[in-house]
């Protein structure tokens, strides 16, 4: 059974930094391209950034890039999201997703 973990939300200010983590279990976590999706207040799911298998291959939302970075650490099976710079319109929870699957998400906010 495939389970993912998020963490690292919180509140935050405008321009300020977050790192999210994703603990993935029940499946070879290394073979599979894994992605950060997010939901604002009111909006539907929102592709985020994904990341090839190895870590070689990433991409972004044009919404995020220069501002995000996607990484994975396969030893320890676990996703990552580097959040800089960020603005009140990133506010969402955020999940991470493997296929259909995903997580039950971490809440972000970035307010003053």
């Amino acid at each position: 059974e495939v389970q993912l973990v998020e963490s690292g939300g919180g509140l935050v200010q405008p321009g300020g930094s977050l790192r999210l983590s994703c603990a993935a279990s029940g499946f070879t976590f290394s073979s599979y391209y894994m992605k950060w999706v997010r939901r604002a207040p009111g909006k539907g799911l929102e592709w985020v950034s994904s990341i090839s298998g190895g870590g070689g291959v990433t991409s972004y939302a044009d919404s995020v890039k220069g501002r995000f970075t996607i990484s994975r650490d396969n030893a320890k099976n676990t996703l990552y999201l580097q959040m800089t710079s960020l603005k009140p319109e990133d506010t969402a929870v955020y999940y991470c997703a493997e296929g259909q699957s995903k997580g039950q998400g971490t809440q972000v906010t970035v307010s003053s």
